[in-house]
């Protein structure tokens, strides 16, 4: 099963991606996890290793699809 996390900062760019992306991942096929980056700064490490420079952003087995432009990750490590 393929793993997919989406990575966001609850931004409406950020809210609006989610509700379209996430909606066409078939379930049956992709683990799917949603880290919601300002409440869990502590996984900005995380995205950063998994190769992603800005939010809305999806990791698909390993591969990094940003989503639009809602915010760069150092906008979201300074608050």
């Amino acid at each position: 099963m393929a793993k997919a996390v989406f990575y966001h900062a609850g931004c409406p760019v950020c809210a609006d991606a989610e509700q379209g992306m996430l909606g066409y991942l078939d379930q049956s096929k992709a683990d799917t996890e949603i880290v919601h980056l300002g409440t869990e700064p502590n996984r900005i490490q995380e995205a950063e290793k998994a190769g992603v420079k800005s939010v809305p952003a999806l990791v698909l087995d390993g591969n990094v699809y940003h989503i639009n432009y809602g915010a760069s990750l150092e906008d979201v490590k300074n608050g």
